[in-house]
């Protein structure tokens, strides 16, 4: 599979940016503790607004006591595929500075050190897969998250599988999405749909 079938960029960016995609198909084996905090490293060095860096990970390794808790809030449709991932990581942010004054970007902060770990992650030869569909309110219970925390997102991570081992419906569904123009995201002066 090429990604020039599947995305066409239309400025020059480093070839890394298109490379990065979200496939579903992972083998099961266990990845190394030094590769999964290289994905984390990389997260670290993400920018925030006043270094506050409010991203937190909460991760259950498979064949661990945790993975049943972290397994058991994703949706079903997502724990079709995501049973093979090697890790299952939960992305908070914390609200709030370390000063206790509430931080409007704290969310955009932790998606800027999500991508970080995408991106490392697919330059390692990872899959890394992001996803909303699981349970917030028993992932902030059961992982005893305070509540100066918001739950943001589920990541799974593991070592690439073979399409032909996921269920049907998402075999066909396993390739590089495209994305909108430019045109349709990029606005001068003022909004305009």
């Amino acid at each position: 599979m090429k990604i020039q079938d599947f995305r066409k960029q239309e400025q020059d960016v480093n070839e890394m940016f298109l490379n990065r995609w979200s496939p579903r198909a992972m083998s099961g084996e266990e990845i190394e503790e030094a590769d999964l905090f290289s994905l984390f490293e990389a997260a670290k060095w993400a920018p925030s607004s006043n270094n506050n860096q409010p991203w937190r990970f909460l991760y259950a390794r498979r064949n661990t006591t945790h993975w049943a808790t972290f397994f058991n809030l994703l949706a079903e449709g997502n724990q079709n595929w995501a049973k093979n991932a090697a890790v299952l990581i939960v992305v908070i942010s914390k609200t709030t500075f370390d000063s206790h004054q509430p931080s409007r970007t704290h969310s955009f902060d932790a998606g800027a050190a999500w991508e970080n770990l995408a991106l490392q992650g697919s330059l390692n030869g990872l899959v890394v897969h992001g996803m909303q569909g699981f349970d917030y309110e028993q992932a902030q219970e059961l992982l005893h998250i305070p509540d100066a925390y918001q739950v943001e997102a589920m990541i799974a991570v593991g070592k690439k599988g073979r399409k032909e081992d996921l269920p049907a419906y998402l075999q066909e569904r396993e390739a590089p999405s495209a994305r909108k123009s430019l045109s349709a995201i990029v606005m001068e002066g003022s909004f305009r749909e």
